[in-house]
């Protein structure tokens, strides 16, 4: 699979004319980041429901602000699931956004 996604950036790097001012690399980079920054939004609304149902008792459990720390949470657990790899969703947007790039 990574083979695949190595061949498929360098034929849109001969291919592709989008954004002639930016560097094709900077371009690139840029579409994997926005393709992982996708992946890892939808990774936090996957796992959010399973922290809805965690019960916090006790004299400084609960509370507004525990719920904004477990929903920033959530996020950061998206990301780091992204940056390690992921579950290959920013592969297959990372696909689409460069053939959405290339000039026919």
């Amino acid at each position: 699979m990574a083979s695949d996604l190595q061949i498929d950036m360098q034929t849109a790097m001969t291919q592709t004319k989008a954004l002639p001012s930016i560097p094709r690399n900077a371009s690139l980079s840029k579409l994997r980041e926005t393709a992982q920054d996708f992946e890892a939004v939808f990774l936090s609304q996957m796992m959010k429901p399973m922290f809805e149902g965690i019960q916090t008792d006790g004299p400084f459990g609960g509370g507004q602000a525990e719920q904004m720390y477990r929903d920033l949470m959530v996020d950061e657990y998206g990301k780091s699931i992204a940056k390690a790899g992921g579950i290959g969703i920013a592969d297959a947007v990372f696909k689409e956004m460069l053939k959405m790039q290339e000039v026919q």
